[in-house]
């Protein structure tokens, strides 16, 4: 099991947004290196942090989990979409996505700035921290814990796994 982080625009695509739909595809990478984590790393129950960017305060803000592997992003086939590429084909296909599944907000979102204030101990070798720009990042567990205790999470145990619910 991997932890990731992916990034999201929160007037594109909320956490709310997740939230409603229960399920989404995660599709718009238009990065290679990001690509490639989701097509090769990615793995069904992953744990993911869900990041607000490009918002007043640019923060993290929930907890969501892999609920589909890898497989073609046809947004890059539709000459009508923003994420289009001509040099994707549906016999070719340049771009994956993954499914993603909600399981909590976050009853507090932690700003990138409080995030930075750990960059010289627990989140020393994490991208977000840093300058990446990159949409899907791995987070290794033990950032993935110290995350989810900054937010209070309550669907993680203790190892880093999301506790199921009960029907």
């Amino acid at each position: 099991m991997r932890h990731w982080l992916v990034k999201t625009e929160p007037d594109v695509f909320s956490i709310a947004d997740l939230r409603v739909l229960g399920r989404s595809p995660w599709d718009g990478v238009r990065n290679y290196q990001a690509r490639n984590s989701m097509r090769d790393d990615m793995r069904l129950g992953d744990p993911v942090l869900v990041y607000h960017s490009n918002a007043k305060p640019p923060a993290l803000v929930g907890l969501a989990e892999v609920v589909r592997e890898a497989y073609p992003d046809h947004t890059s086939w539709d000459p009508e979409s923003s994420y289009h590429d001509p040099a994707s084909t549906p016999e070719d296909p340049r771009w994956c996505m993954v499914d993603i599944g909600w399981v909590e907000t976050f009853g507090r979102e932690v700003p990138l700035d409080e995030l930075r204030s750990h960059a010289d101990g627990a989140l020393a070798d994490m991208p977000l921290v840093g300058k990446s720009r990159l949409s899907v990042q791995p987070v290794t567990p033990e950032q993935f814990r110290f995350l989810c205790d900054l937010a209070g999470a309550r669907s993680v145990t203790p190892t880093g796994r999301i506790r199921r619910r009960r029907s």
